[in-house]
Formats: structure tokens, C-alpha cells, sequence
């Protein structure tokens, strides 16, 4: 017979615990009850967060207002990221949520640059490449998008914000020290037992718990699956910092350093800074003193230090235990998709629990899967910034650009480089517009072009190349400054 879900439990607060408990409280409308548990043994991460665009759709779909949002988050707009010092020293380019437009047909566009031999960066037919260079930012018309937008934001008070989003929805909210997990007959979990002997019953347990994966890896003792042979990184310091003179950037900035690369995350009233390192190929606490180097302002806490392996759990639903967050895996911050990995593991739960039909073992199966190979493709994509490089200067850069790749990566890469093709599989977390800034960016091309670009003549690409590129610049020139259209909005 198939399970029923009366009473969810959600193990955790901070992003994940709460965005499940709003996501739930929202789309069941009081079908099942859902208690979120937070112990102070778990804690929050807490550090500035950066967003992929799908958090936009999270938000639509449980009804949030984005000036309430960015109000209460001390939130900023994010067209992408600037990625410094990664090909080499000096060298920058912009991965942003747009695209690069065509000639004939599509993906052509960066055929004829290339073939035209335009010495300009690709990113310059970009539109919001083009915004985030000059700081500017304007909505896009929602009827006819030319690109997509994500936020900078603060992650405790957005969990703050769910919080009380979710109570008013229903959710139950209760603290307490979890001092031991009593199991049913088949292997799942019955309940959690606070210190002070109070017993938190449920028939699903949504394990929110971060890095020690209290259920899914300390109870049921689900294998891990290492990453970290592919992206070595295993720390990283945050700090934040007082906003600096600085324009409010509509981007993140990730810099490629000695042992890792920092990251730069602008938001309404301060800036969080972060170095993401592999204490294989750098000390501590010179990671340390190269992240306080980055600053662009008086730090306003001491930098923190959090370890962590990059990778996922071999599964995430067991018998009635569901990983969502950091508790199902963790892969490094560099393209910001800790947020975006929590809201699929979201949807992928919701879309059982309000199928309208019993759940069945073939349901897990698919979502255990499917999880899996969303990790395994972001992982690819991650690992694409590193194995370009041509860096030389320092260990980790010799280790990423002579290791071995994952052979989903390395078949995309050989397909790029023989044929030009942008090849796309199932649950990639990018798509090919996407593979393709980072491609240009890094400044890796197909060995040679294809024909059919040469079927429109010369002069006639060099002028729809520069006509593009000289509209998108006056179009830009046109719009606000970020921080405006931001003052404009959250008033």
C-alpha cells in the first residue's frame, strides 16, 4: 500500500528548512501538517547568498512580492557573474542570464564573430553583459525578455522572512535539542526526541539539517559520492564587510587567487566577501589574510571558517526520508546554485505530493536519479571554469588543467572542439547559452568553423555584428543605474 504523508516534518531551519515548510504549507493547503524543527545543535550557515534565476519562479509559485522580498532580505538585483583572473592573470569576462542573439539560424551569432575575427569580447553582443559592465539594471518586459535577473541577499533574513510566511500558512514551529531519532520496523524514521522529552511524530521527514545530514547521513547512514577529485576545494572564509564607495554592483565577483577564488556579493547595506580555498594547495590562514586582502571595506565580524566536501548522498529519499539542501550534498558556490539545488529538490517533491495519485517505489527511484544527475551536470559545469585555465602560477591551478574529467564533460568538451556543438543531456542545471559564455570566456573555441558560416557574406556579418553591438550599447546608456531602479522599488 502507498505511504501517506498526514504529518510532514522538516528537520531544520535557515534557507532550505523554511523554503520546504512555505513550499509545503502553500501547496498542500492544510492536507497534511508540517513542523519544522530547528536545534541549535544544526545552526545556519548564514552567509550572503547569490541566486540562479529560478529563485524568481520559488517565489512566484508561494506568492511572494519581490519589493517585500528585497525589503526584507536587504536584497539586490544580479544579472551574473564576472569571473577575474580565471583564463589568466588580468583576463575577465561575464557569465550573465542572457543571450547572444543569431544571424541565421541559431547559435550562429559566435560563428561569425569568430570568423569575422573580432578581437572584442563575445559578451559585448550580450545584453545584460552589457548592463552589469556599467552598473546598470532596469526590469525587463515581462512580455518580451531579453534576459533573466537574479538576487544578492541576506540568507538568514530571508529564512527569517519564509519563517513567518509559513506560520501564517499553517506551519508549526518548535526548538528544541534532538537527543535521539527513533526508527520504524522498515528502516525509516518514527520520530525525533527533543532533550526536553518531547516526541516529534511524522510520516515524512524532510532532513534540512546542512552539512551533518542528522537523518539521511547519521541515522540511515547513506554513502556519500566524492566530488572532491574534480573540485578539490574543501573551506572557505566569509566576512562581510561595510559597503564601500563602490557603485552597487548587479553582479557577483569571483576572483581566482593562490588556492582558490573569493567571491563578491553587493548588497543594500553592506558586502559579503568569501574565499573559497583547497587546504590541500593553501595554508588557512594565508587563505585568511588573502580573503581580508579582498575587502573593499572594514570587515563587520570576523571571518568564519566552514569546511566542507564537495559531492552528494548516493540517494536522497529513503525509505520516508527526503534530503533538501546542504544534507543531500553541497557543490561549491561558484555559479550560485545552493539556493537553485534546494528549490529542485523542492519541486521534485512537490510534484509527488500534489500529483494526485499514491507514490509508488518507482518515485523515489526517479527522484533519487534525477537529483543525481542534476548534481553530476553542475558538477561538469563547475569543473569546465577550472580545466581551461591557463594558469600555471601556483599548485592548484597546475592540478585542475592537467586532472583527469568526468566523462560527461570530457565528451561535451570534445564535441565543442571538433564540431562547435553545445551539447545539452538531460537535467542540465545550465543551458547552452550558458556553456557557451563560460566557453568564449575562457577563451576556448571549436578547432575549426563551420561551413555554413560562410554562407552569409563578410561585410554583411561584420555589419549585423556592429549594428547589434552599437544598439545594445545606446540601449544600455539609456537605462538607470542599479542602485536607482533598486531605490525605486524598494523605496
Amino acid at each position: 500500500m502507498a505511504p501517506r504523508f498526514d504529518r510532514i516534518v522538516v528537520l531544520g531551519g535557515g534557507s532550505a528548512g523554511w523554503m520546504t515548510a512555505t513550499a509545503i504549507a502553500t501547496g498542500l493547503r492544510g492536507r497534511s501538517s508540517v513542523e519544522v524543527v530547528e536545534s541549535e545543535e544544526i545552526g545556519i550557515i548564514g552567509v550572503g547568498e547569490a541566486t540562479f534565476p529560478s529563485i524568481r519562479e520559488y517565489n512566484r509559485l508561494v506568492g511572494i512580492d519581490e519589493r517585500e522580498f528585497l525589503r526584507a532580505t536587504n536584497g539586490t538585483y544580479k544579472l551574473g557573474i564576472q569571473f577575474c583572473d580565471w583564463l589568466a592573470r588580468g583576463r575577465d569576462y561575464f557569465h550573465t542570464f542572457g543571450h547572444f542573439g543569431n544571424l541565421s539560424g541559431s547559435q550562429t551569432l559566435w560563428g561569425q564573430h569568430r570568423r569575422v575575427g573580432l578581437t572584442e569580447p563575445l559578451g559585448l553582443q550580450c545584453v545584460p553583459t552589457v548592463m552589469a559592465m556599467n552598473g546598470r539594471f532596469a526590469l525587463p518586459d515581462e512580455k518580451d525578455p531579453q534576459f533573466k535577473y537574479a538576487y544578492h541577499f541576506d540568507a538568514v533574513q530571508y529564512a527569517a522572512f519564509l519563517r513567518k510566511l509559513a506560520i501564517e500558512r499553517g506551519a508549526r514551529h518548535t526548538t528544541g535539542r534532538i537527543v535521539d531519532v527513533v526508527r520504524r520496523a522498515d528502516g525509516g524514521v518514527a520520530a525525533l526526541v527533543l532533550a526536553d522529552g518531547r516526541r516529534i511524530e511524522g510520516d515524512l521527514f524532510i532532513d534540512c539539517s546542512g552539512f551533518g545530514s542528522l537523518l539521511l547521513g547519521r541515522t540511515l547512514d547513506e554513502p556519500f559520492v566524492d566530488f572532491s577529485h574534480w573540485l578539490p576545494v574543501d573551506s572557505a572564509w566569509a566576512c562581510p564587510c561595510e559597503r564601500s564607495g563602490e557603485a552597487l554592483t548587479p553582479y557577483t565577483r569571483a576572483t581566482a587567487l593562490e588556492g582558490g577564488w573569493a567571491w563578491r556579493i553587493p548588497l543594500q547595506s553592506r558586502t559579503g566577501h568569501g574565499h573559497v580555498f583547497s587546504s590541500r594547495f593553501i595554508d588557512a590562514e594565508r587563505a585568511r589574510e588573502q580573503l581580508l586582502a579582498q575587502l573593499d571595506g572594514p570587515p563587520v565580524a570576523e571571518p568564519r571558517l566552514l569546511r566542507f566536501t564537495t559531492g552528494h548522498r548516493r540517494r536522497f529519499w529513503v525509505h520516508n526520508v527526503v534530503a533538501v539542501g546542504l544534507s543531500s550534498g553541497f557543490l561549491e558556490p561558484l555559479e550560485s546554485t545552493s539556493i537553485y539545488l534546494i528549490q529542485d529538490g523542492i519541486g521534485r517533491l512537490m510534484t509527488l505530493l500534489t500529483g494526485g495519485r499514491p507514490l509508488v517505489d518507482a518515485d523515489r527511484e526517479d527522484f533519487n536519479e534525477g537529483v543525481a544527475r542534476r548534481f553530476a551536470r553542475i558538477r561538469d559545469f563547475i569543473v569546465l571554469h577550472y580545466c581551461l585555465t591557463r594558469r600555471r602560477d601556483s599548485a592548484l591551478w597546475r592540478h585542475v588543467a592537467s586532472m583527469e574529467l568526468p566523462e560527461t564533460l570530457a565528451f561535451k568538451l570534445d564535441a565543442w572542439r571538433r564540431h562547435g556543438m553545445l551539447h545539452q543531456a538531460d537535467e542540465e542545471g545550465f543551458d547552452a547559452t550558458s556553456w557557451l559564455a563560460v566557453l568564449a570566456g575562457m577563451d576556448h573555441w571549436p578547432e575549426r568553423d563551420d561551413p555554413v558560416y560562410a554562407e552569409v557574406p563578410y561585410e554583411r556579418a561584420v555589419r549585423a555584428l556592429q549594428s547589434r553591438r552599437h544598439g545594445i550599447a545606446a540601449m544600455v546608456e539609456r537605462l538607470p543605474a542599479h542602485h536607482r531602479t533598486l531605490q525605486h522599488v524598494v523605496g
